[in-house]
C-alpha cells in the first residue's frame, strides 16, 4: 500500500533472552541505582542553595547591573519591595519559632570556628521608623528650597549619609539576589550573631520638626530597648547607623554599648561625649561621593590633563577642627598651581568641583566641622590623591585598607607653616606619583556603595570590620551574665591613645 512510510524497531535492539538485562533481579537493582543518584544529586543541588559559603550564581545575580546612585536605587525599591505610604506594619520584634544549633560540646560555640558568615537578625519595626521615612525623602527631593542652617541642601545630606539605606536594603533583598556570601539574614533571634536596627536617623533629623523628630526619636528607643535581645546583651550585639554626627543625638546616650555606624570619631567633645564612640566597638564608614565616578576609561583621557598641583573647592570657614580650612587659605591663597575656591551648591558647584579635582594632581582634604568630610571621597572617586589635614582623623576600614598608599597625610602644624605644603608636595617623585594613582583607581570599588551590594564594597567591608569585633562582642556579653552583683564589673581600657597624624607614616 502506498504512502507514509512506518519505521519500526529493529529487533537487534531488544535484549536477548540470555542477556543479563533481561533478568527482573538485574532490572530492579538497574532502577535502584538509578534513584540513589538522582536522589544525591537532589540533595547536594538542595544543599547548595541552603549554605551560604556556596555561591549563589543566577541570571539575576550573574547580569544585573549594581545602581550607585541612591536616588535612583530608593525610587526602584520603593516601587517594587516596599509597602504603600501608610500602610503600617507594626510588629513586636518577636523571633520567628526556631532554635539555635549546637554541637556536642554545649560550651563551645562551633559558629565561631566559621566568622566568614554572620547571621544577623534584621528587626521588622514598625512603618514610621522605615518605610514612611523612605517615601518622606523620595516625595519631597525636589524641593531644594528645604536647606540646612549652613545652606547646605537637606536631601544631598542624606545621600552622603545614607549608609542605613544600603546596608538594610541589601539584608532584606532576597537571598538569591544577593551577591555578599559573607552575610545573611537569619529568621530567628536565637541564631543570629548580631542584630541591625532599620532607623532612618538622618532622614528623621532633617525633614521632620524638631519636636515630633524627638518624640520618634524616643519611641524608637522604647521599641528596641523593649526587645528581650536587647536586654540579654545590653545592646552590644546591635548595630546603630549614625552616620551623620547630628542623628539620634537627643538619645543615643542610652544605646553607647552598641556598634556604633559611624563618619569619624571627633574626640573633641561637640558630637560625641566622652566613652561613647572608640574603635574597639564602632565601625568607620565612608560617606557616599557627591561627584560622578572618574571609571578607567575616564582616567586614562584624563591623565595628561592634571596641570593643577593641588585643588580645593568647598565651604572656606568651619567650625571646631574646620577652622584649619580658613588658616590654609591665607597660607596658599595667590600660589602657583593652587586654586582653592568658596563652594556653591546644585549641578553647577558639583561640575566645578569635578572638573576641578580630575584635572588636578593633589586634592586638599582638610577637616571640617567634624574631622571627616566627604571630600576626600570625592577626591577618591575623581582619582586625584588626597591631601589629608585633619589631625582627629579617623578613616573606613582602616584594617583592611592602607591609606598611605593612595593618600599624603600632614599634621595641621607642618600644613600651616610657610611654603612647606607645596614644597613637600612637589617634592613627591613621579614614580610614586603613578602609583599612587594606580592604588586610587584599584580602590574606588571599596567606596561605591550599590544595589546589588558588591564584594569589597562598603557593605562588604563593613561587615568584614565588625566580623573582627564578634568575638569581643560575645566575651563581654558572657561577661556581663555572670558578673556578680557588688563585684568590679565595670571593664574599662586605659591604654587608648588619642589619634596623631605624622607627616611621615614611618615615624612611630
Amino acid at each position: 500500500m502506498a504512502g507514509k512510510r512506518v519505521s519500526f524497531p529493529n529487533p537487534r535492539n531488544y535484549p536477548s533472552p540470555s542477556s543479563p538485562w533481561a533478568k527482573p533481579s538485574t532490572l530492579i537493582f538497574g532502577l535502584t541505582v538509578a534513584i540513589l543518584i538522582l536522589t544525591s544529586f537532589l540533595f547536594y543541588s538542595y544543599t547548595r542553595q541552603q549554605n551560604p559559603r556556596f555561591a549563589i550564581t543566577n541570571s539575576y545575580a550573574r547580569y544585573t547591573v549594581p545602581q550607585y546612585s541612591f536616588v535612583a536605587s530608593l525610587e526602584e525599591f520603593l516601587n517594587t519591595r516596599a509597602p504603600l505610604l501608610g500602610s503600617e506594619r507594626e510588629s513586636d520584634g518577636s523571633a520567628a519559632a526556631g532554635s539555635s544549633t549546637f554541637g556536642a560540646d554545649p560550651v563551645f560555640d562551633e559558629r565561631a570556628l566559621d566568622p566568614s558568615v554572620l547571621k544577623v537578625y534584621v528587626y521588622d519595626m514598625p512603618s514610621k521608623f522605615t518605610y514612611d521615612l523612605l517615601w518622606l525623602f523620595r516625595n519631597t527631593y525636589k524641593e531644594t528650597e528645604n536647606l540646612t542652617s549652613n545652606g547646605s541642601p537637606v536631601h544631598r545630606l542624606i545621600e552622603q549619609h545614607s549608609i542605613d539605606y544600603w546596608l538594610w536594603a541589601d539584608l532584606i533583598a532576597p537571598e538569591p539576589s544577593r551577591l555578599l556570601k559573607n552575610v545573611i539574614r537569619v529568621q530567628s533571634q536565637e541564631e543570629a550573631d548580631l542584630f541591625y536596627i532599620p532607623f532612618f536617623t538622618t532622614i528623621s533629623f532633617f525633614l521632620m520638626e524638631k519636636q515630633q523628630c524627638k518624640r520618634l526619636y524616643r519611641e524608637a528607643l522604647k521599641w528596641v530597648t523593649d526587645q528581650p535581645s536587647w536586654k540579654r546583651s545590653e545592646g552590644r550585639d546591635h548595630i546603630l547607623p549614625v552616620h551623620h554626627p547630628w542623628s539620634f543625638k537627643s538619645v543615643r546616650r542610652f544605646m553607647k554599648k552598641a556598634i556604633w555606624l559611624l563618619p569619624d570619631m571627633d574626640s573633641t567633645g561637640n558630637w560625641y561625649k566622652p566613652g561613647q564612640v572608640y574603635l574597639e566597638k564602632d565601625v568607620i564608614l565612608p560617606y557616599a561621593a557627591n561627584v560622578d565616578v572618574c571609571d578607567a576609561k575616564c582616567l586614562s583621557v584624563i591623565e595628561s590633563q592634571r596641570k593643577t598641583l593641588i585643588f580645593f573647592r568647598g565651604r572656606l570657614k568651619r567650625n571646631a577642627g574646620g577652622k584649619i580650612r580658613a588658616k590654609l587659605v591665607d597660607e596658599l591663597r595667590n600660589k602657583e598651581g593652587v586654586i582653592i575656591e568658596e563652594g556653591t551648591i546644585g549641578q553647577a558647584g558639583k561640575k566645578a568641583s569635578q572638573d576641578g579635582m580630575r584635572s588636578s594632581i593633589f586634592c586638599l582634604s582638610p577637616a571640617g566641622d567634624t574631622p571627616s568630610s566627604a571630600r576626600l571621597f570625592d577626591a577618591i572617586v575623581s582619582g586625584c590623591i588626597p591631601v589629608i589635614v585633619s589631625d582627629e582623623l579617623e578613616l573606613p576600614f582602616e584594617g583592611l585598607l592602607n591609606y598611605n598608599k593612595m593618600a599624603v597625610f600632614v599634621s595641621s602644624r607642618d600644613a600651616l607653616q610657610p611654603g612647606w605644603l607645596l614644597a613637600h608636595l612637589k617634592a613627591i617623585d613621579p614614580s610614586t606619583l603613578r602609583d599612587m594613582r594606580v592604588n586610587l583607581a584599584q580602590s574606588v570599588r571599596h567606596f561605591l556603595y550599590s544595589s546589588p551590594a558588591q564584594p569589597l564594597g562598603p557593605e562588604d567591608l563593613t561587615w568584614r570590620m565588625i566580623a573582627g569585633k564578634l568575638l569581643n562582642i560575645k566575651l563581654h556579653i558572657r561577661r556581663s551574665q555572670r558578673m556578680v552583683e557588688g563585684s568590679r564589673n565595670v571593664c574599662t581600657c586605659d591604654c587608648r591613645v588619642g589619634n596623631r597624624t605624622t607627616t611621615n607614616p614611618q615615624d612611630p
